[in-house]
């Protein structure tokens, strides 16, 4: 029986416009009762509040060798060096801690490590680790692989990695959790993961997805598949939930089996059905490819597309990596309008009008 689950302070509970201090309480005391141990946190979630509820609820009410906590520092936010040091005192403060853990560079992707590179921040990662500060250095990622293999071939000093990933965002072309998580082992490196139930976007599923899973495990949550699914795969060392009731705290610190191969192949089919509902039926056949004047990856623009009309919450992490792709290839406004893509598609897709609609809706929005 295993449970990874670490607990987010990022969602958490308020009351009257504030943080309800006496829910968090109990719902760390439930938590650890129920053999959990690992806390995460961030200098800017919840503008600071999140390192403040850490210290009132955890720190000020446990002893410091029955929890592990995780903190990050904002690296992106960095004009010098020595802005490493001033920032971690400031979380060694807000948190009322001596040590972490777990001390990670929060949100790497291709602009923020350049930031990170710029003032040397792994170096200082290392040097807190040397001095006993930190237990482990590592990162939070939102990047795609061909990056995340650099930044770790880079920094073999890294311990962990803090991902994305879940069983929709599996075979993901924006988020890439398979092929980061993948990237991760190759490099020896333990997985933290975040958003293994996308923002609760997989607690409640489409009704014939959620049949398929009731069929096998009556008793079974959508959530419950959704946590399993990341905690059975090797490497994973934490799964971390932004809880924000109780009642997510009681069912998500349950113990379990890991999944079966014929459970986890189940997971893949229901994902199937969610992308199924999506804005363009494009089977990424990629015919259109090879006829397109421009070098338009169509497929894959149409891809990002129909990721971000599913998951509008997630146009942060997914117009990046359109303007990343964007670099190599033709973009979607680089479209003549010849229709010979058209003639070549099985779905009879109106990909003309699909690539001004994406023109429209990655070239016009902020990377």
């Amino acid at each position: 029986m295993i449970n990874k689950l670490g607990f987010g302070f990022l969602r958490l509970p308020k009351k009257d416009g504030e943080l309800d201090w006496q829910t968090i309480c109990s719902m760390v005391d439930v938590f650890m009762d129920g053999g959990g141990v690992f806390f995460d946190t961030c200098y800017t979630y919840l503008n600071g509040l999140s390192e403040a509820a850490i210290r009132k609820c955890v720190v000020e009410r446990k002893h410091r060798d029955s929890f592990q906590l995780c903190d990050k520092l904002p690296g992106y936010l960095f004009k010098s060096y020595e802005d490493c040091q001033k920032y971690f005192d400031e979380e060694l403060s807000r948190c009322g801690v001596e040590w972490f853990d777990i001390l990670m560079l929060h949100w790497l992707n291709d602009d923020n490590y350049a930031i990170a590179e710029k003032y040397d921040e792994f170096r200082f990662l290392r040097e807190k680790k040397a001095e006993g500060k930190v237990k482990r250095i590592g990162f939070s990622y939102h990047g795609d692989a061909a990056l995340l293999d650099r930044i770790l071939t880079a920094h073999p000093e890294v311990d962990v990695v803090l991902m994305q990933l879940n069983y929709l965002d599996w075979e993901s072309e924006g988020i890439q959790s398979r092929k980061c998580y993948e990237t991760c082992l190759r490099h020896g490196k333990s997985v933290m993961v975040m958003e293994p139930v996308k923002g609760g976007t997989l607690a409640k599923l489409p009704e014939d997805a959620e049949a398929k899973l009731r069929a096998v495990h009556p008793n079974w949550t959508p959530s419950d598949w959704a946590l399993r699914f990341v905690q059975s795969l090797p490497g994973v060392e934490i799964a971390l939930s932004g809880m924000g009731t109780m009642e997510q705290v009681r069912a998500n610190i349950r113990p379990f089996e890991p999944l079966t191969g014929e459970e986890t192949a189940l997971l893949a089919d229901v994902a199937e059905i969610i992308r199924g509902k999506t804005a363009v039926g494009c089977t990424g056949c990629a015919y259109c490819v090879s006829h397109c004047p421009k070098q338009i990856p169509i497929p894959k623009y149409i891809k990002l597309y129909n990721e971000i009309t599913c998951y509008p919450g997630d146009d942060w992490k997914i117009i990046p990596t359109y303007h990343q792709m964007v670099l190599s290839a033709g973009k979607a406004s680089d479209c003549i309008g010849c229709h010979s893509c058209e003639k070549y598609c099985p779905q009879k897709l109106s990909v003309v009008d699909h690539m001004k609609t994406i023109a429209e809706k990655f070239e016009t929005s902020e990377a």
